[in-house]
């Protein structure tokens, strides 16, 4: 009887186990409720940004349609607006960013992922690309307005007139502002993601792939050129496009270095406009629903320019990263 009664004290009850597990039960769901709607709030958020961009950009979306994007008239005056200009300028030094900020970025990763032979330097380094990525923007502009802009408008440029200045890319009055000074800062901006991206992608390579091509004979060059790259090949792609999303939203270091003038030019030394800088200059001076709306009108097309490059760089980075999980 008494081993029979302690073996019966040992057996909890369902009673005590159910009053054991009500308040996991019950902080499991406050967690939920908690999870589910921080969840919630963020795309409720989202939705009411848009609309919010939206509904003001009404005016002009009635008024000038999908003719916007095609054309190159910007008139307060006369109430004509039209989004290529600001388009074309937005393209043009995004695309001269990522022409500069590819090779050194790609460089700089392949360093921290695969050079052994200098690992000290890898901390202070990564330390120095992190350290630029947090430096604001307006502190970049500063820079750039009076320390950039006066060495390529005495020193860069007339060298490239000088030396290139035959084809139409640099013909033109040297004055510092313009094209290639705006694409050069945002090269200098976008630096830190496309490097710490790449890395990232680099060192997600398995290591198997590694070993065997070194195992061949290959030298370390041969490995990275004929083995990690083309392997990595898919992530550095979401890199690119994650650092062209932040060249294309990039507004204050743009707007003090591209000269803010509405043309467009073939010449890189010529000033021009971009979405945001536009937004920027001339939002304080918008009379009117069409003008206003033009402005807003921007806006959404730089929103919707944004996520989609930044959809496509965030599904190639987990196609990426599922593959090399695979792998492993």
């Amino acid at each position: 009887m008494s081993r029979g009664t302690a073996a019966e004290r040992m057996v909890p009850t369902p009673l005590v186990a159910a009053s054991h597990q009500r308040p996991l039960v019950s902080g499991d769901r406050v967690f939920s409720v908690i999870a589910y709607g921080a969840a919630a709030l963020i795309m409720l958020i989202a939705v009411i940004f848009i609309i919010a961009l939206f509904i003001p950009a009404l005016p002009a979306i009635t008024k000038f349609g999908l003719g916007f994007f095609t054309s190159r008239t910007w008139d307060p005056v006369r109430n004509q607006f039209g989004a290529l200009t600001a388009i074309y300028g937005t393209l043009v030094t995004s695309a001269i960013a990522l022409l500069i900020a590819f090779p050194i970025g790609l460089g700089a990763a392949l360093f921290l992922a695969e050079d052994a032979r200098l690992s000290l330097v890898r901390g202070p380094l990564s330390f120095l690309i992190e350290l630029l990525a947090g430096i604001p923007s307006v502190v970049i502009g500063l820079w750039a307005f009076f320390i950039l802009t006066p060495l390529m408008r005495d020193k860069v440029d007339p060298f490239l007139q000088h030396t290139v200045g035959f084809l139409a890319l640099f013909k033109g009055t040297p004055t510092g502002y313009g094209f290639l000074t705006a694409g050069l800062v945002l090269a200098i901006m976008v630096l830190p993601i496309m490097i710490a991206l790449s890395r990232d992608v680099i060192r997600a390579v398995p290591r198997e792939l590694r070993e065997a091509s070194l195992a061949l004979g290959a030298t370390n060059a041969e490995t990275i050129w004929s083995v990690i790259l083309p392997y990595a090949r898919v992530g550095i792609t979401g890199a690119v496009l994650l650092s062209l999303g932040r060249a294309l939203g990039e507004t204050i270091a743009v707007t003090m270095v591209i000269g803010n003038t509405m043309q467009i030019s073939a010449s890189l030394f010529a000033s021009g406009y971009t979405l945001p800088s536009v937004i920027a200059n001339e939002f304080t001076e918008a009379t009117g629903n069409v003008y206003l709306g033009s402005l807003f009108y921007l806006g959404v097309v730089l929103v919707l320019i944004t996520i989609v490059v930044n959809v496509l760089a965030r599904l190639l980075i987990w196609r990426f990263s599922g593959s090399a999980r695979a792998s492993a």
